[in-house]
């Protein structure tokens, strides 16, 4: 049990080694980068919910006018 538990200990100190040095290594962007990258995130968020809405009623126009129609 208790080698168990020093194994455990071992490999979790070496992870977190290991993630320390991946870490470094990572490049981070700026202030700049992050700002203009959530104004492209923002903007695609409501391009999408204005064509998403624009498809949704054609649909539901559709679907309703041939329900209509064979509703008679």
């Amino acid at each position: 049990m208790a080698e168990e538990k020093k194994n455990w200990l071992e490999s979790t100190k070496d992870y977190i080694g290991e993630l320390r040095n991946e870490m470094r290594k990572v490049s981070w962007p700026n202030r700049k980068q992050v700002e203009g990258t959530t104004v492209v995130v923002i903007f695609s968020v409501f391009a999408f919910a204005a064509y998403f809405e624009v498809v949704d009623t054609v649909l539901q126009k559709g679907i309703q006018g041939i329900l209509t129609y064979f509703g008679k």
